[in-house]
This record gives structure tokens, sequence and C-alpha cells, in this order.
């Protein structure tokens, strides 16, 4: 899918929903109106001479319509990463058994041993450990932490080694946007990809739409949406797609982060409400980060005015899912952060202390202590992650109202207003 024209804003005019609703309809095997479950690890051929066709890469689900074994191609799991790649605009997709895994196996992909990847300093503590620590002790890859919205840092980084530039749409935890089309240019004219982890906030922004190379998702959050299934994905062109599948040097298909078709099945089946999960999310997050910005606390949400990424993301925003499900309170220290949680979770029943996110409950944790533990105490104070940072995903269960008088209690026994 070719990148849509800007809009005179510069906001590009991508209907994910559109997209989403044009992919050719897959019935189910019997005409059922749900797609089947092929739960076939291997898979047959009519002429003896297709199998060694498959394996030299001339034939396969585009070529065809040919399938080898589980850990390479399966049909459902092939339908979930057509269907994901629609949602994002992307030319081809497929599905893997987590966010971390789909990561992992984009990123040595595009690097070999002795390449360097610039990537954000706000990042999900899982991916910053695989960048400082893992890649370069197991692979030879090292990796630059700049802040992603310093553009000039961005582009200092680069060497003449550097294959990626990766980021986070909005940044785990601290809630900064990146400038994609921007981002997207440096790697342009510097010969380099840009990955974008776009997990928090599926449907309200395209990064592939604005030039990003590659956009990877952790599934078990807003895509799924009820903590239930750990799954991710990447969508890319069909040629890098299938670079990830080769038989020889393919990552997807060597390291085998294979996921399973039913669990495809079950993912792909809460797709069609995603839009309308987003748009609520994005509703009770606005209005609880307005009412405790009224109140002077220490809130992070970019839907606010206040926020210095708040232009950026109207304008990066597709229209009509709203500006993103999760907002942080600042409350200083780690115990006043604990003790406000537990009333919320122990005695006003307003959601769970708990890591992830994009669940249909309110999920909240303190995030140095948890989701970005991986980080020292000097890449979280460079990040901004304060040791009382609580980052909240706010669910769509019960009423707005409901849900803020239990957190106005638990705000008011703490001593907070």
């Amino acid at each position: 899918m070719s990148e849509q024209p800007p809009t005179a804003n510069g906001q590009t005019s991508f209907d994910p929903q559109a997209a989403f609703a044009a992919l050719r309809h897959e019935f189910g095997e019997h005409g059922g109106v749900n797609m089947s479950i092929e739960a076939s690890t291997t898979f047959t051929v009519l002429q003896a001479g297709t199998m060694p066709e498959i394996f030299r890469g001339q034939r396969g689900p585009e070529q065809g319509g040919c399938f080898l074994y589980g850990r390479h191609f399966n049909p459902t799991v092939y339908v979930l990463g057509r269907q994901i790649a629609a949602l994002e605009g992307a030319q081809a997709g497929y599905a893997a058994a987590s966010g971390l895994g789909a990561i992992s196996a984009t990123l040595l992909q595009v690097c070999n041993t002795g390449d360097h990847v610039v990537a954000g300093n706000t990042i999900y503590g899982g991916t910053f450990a695989l960048l400082r620590e893992y890649l370069p002790l197991k692979a030879g890859i090292t990796t630059t932490f700049v802040p992603a919205h310093d553009l000039a840092s961005v582009e200092a980084a680069i060497t003449p080694r550097t294959r990626a530039i990766y980021v986070e749409t909005v940044s785990n935890p601290t809630l900064r946007v990146a400038d994609i089309p921007a981002l997207a240019r440096i790697a342009k004219a510097r010969g380099v990809s840009l990955i974008v982890d776009n997990t928090f906030t599926p449907m309200i922004i395209s990064p592939i739409q604005m030039g990003a190379d590659i956009v990877c998702h952790s599934l078990t959050k807003f895509m799924n949406g009820a903590s239930d299934i750990i799954g991710g994905a990447v969508v890319g062109t069909a040629d890098f797609i299938s670079s990830m599948m080769d038989l020889h040097t393919g990552s997807l298909m060597l390291l085998g982060p294979t996921m399973d078709p039913r669990i495809a099945f079950e993912v792909s089946m809460r797709l069609p409400h995603l839009g309308l999960r987003m748009t609520e999310h994005s509703r009770r997050a606005a209005a609880f980060a307005s009412r405790l910005n009224d109140l002077g606390l220490s809130v992070g949400y970019p839907g606010l005015t206040e926020h210095p990424d708040h232009a950026l993301l109207k304008r990066l925003a597709n229209d009509g899912f709203g500006l993103g499900g999760l907002l942080t309170i600042d409350l200083g220290t780690q115990a006043r952060a604990e003790r406000l949680m537990e009333t919320l979770q122990n005695e006003q029943h307003f959601g769970y202390m708990a890591v992830s996110l994009g669940y249909f409950d309110t999920l909240m944790s303190c995030s140095a202590a948890s989701t970005s533990s991986e980080m020292g105490a000097a890449d979280l104070a460079a990040a901004g992650i304060s040791p009382g940072l609580v980052r909240m995903s706010l669910g769509i269960t019960g009423t707005l109202e409901q849900r803020w008088d239990q957190m106005e209690a638990a705000l008011r026994k703490n001593g907070l207003i």
C-alpha cells in the first residue's frame, strides 16, 4: 500500500477502518462468516515438484497459495498478518508469538554483527534490555540511546554502521510523541530503516503512512484487548516480510517465534471492534487527565494542551479515535505511588496493580520499579522517569463518572487533593 497524500495541515488522510474493511473477506472453510482455524503443522502438495519450489522461495501463500510448515507460514496466522497490515496501511505483515519476539526478529533482520542502532532513550524496559545488553553481548549489535523527540540528537547519533532508528510512537512510560514524518526524512536521507513500535496507538497513528519502514506491535495490549493472549506482529513492505520468512536467513522462520493459529484466530476476532475500543479508551483518558490536571496533580497526557507534544499528536493522529488511552501521574516517590495504587485497587476497586496495558479494566503500575526496572538510575533520570511515576491504562468498564468517583475518593484519602 502506498503512502497517502498529506492534508493541508500535514496530517495523512489514511482511514485504518476503511482499509481494514476493504481487505478481501476471508471466508471459513465451509463458507462460515469467520475464517477457519488451520491447525495443521505441515501441508501437502499435489505434485512432488511443488515442494522443491517452495523451499527455493518460488512458491508460497502469494505464489500459488502454497504452504509448507507451521513455523514458516500458517494460513490463519497469515490472514491475521494481512489484517494488521491493512490497519497500518502496509503492504504485508505477519504475527509472532509475542511483541518482543516480533521486535527482536525485526532488529536481527535489519542488523548484522557490528551494526548499530539509534534508539529512543525512553522505551519499554524489555526492548531497552534487548538493545543495551543482549544484542551487544550475543550479536555485536550496539545502540546509542537519545531522546526521540530531539531530532538533532537522533541525526547526530547516526554512524556509518547505523542500520536502524528505533522509536515508540508514544514513549513508554513518559508519553512523549515521536515526530514520525521528521524521523522518516532523517532515516531516508541517511539510508537507514525507521522502525516504530506502535503498540500504544493502533488506529490513532499510522507510522507507515508517514514514512516509517517497519512497524511492530505487541498484540497482547490494545489490539487484543482482554489481557488473555500473548502475541506480536510486524508489518512493512512485502519484500521485507518475505525476507523474514526466508528459509535460509529469515529471523521469523529460523528463530521460531511462531504464533499458534488458535491464538491468531482469537486476536482476529477482536480487531473489528478495535476502533470502538480505542475511541472509548481515549475518551476516558482525556477526561481523567483533564480533571486530574485541574486538581493540580502532575499529569502526563499528550491530549492535554499543556503537553509539549500536544500539537504534534493532533497533527499526526487519524480522525475519530482520540489521543490515546494512557496517562501518567507523578507522585514524586515510590511510597506515595504505591499507597495510591493500593487504595485504588483494594478499597475502591478502580483497577488493578499490574503491568501491561490495553485491558478493558484499568491497569496501573509504578514504572521505575516495574516495566522500566531494566534501566539503571542514570538511564531513568535521563528518560524523565521518576520513582513515583504511575502509568495508568484507562479501562472502559463501568461508567466514567463511577470510575471518577473512585479516583477522587482515593486521592482524598491519600491527601493528594
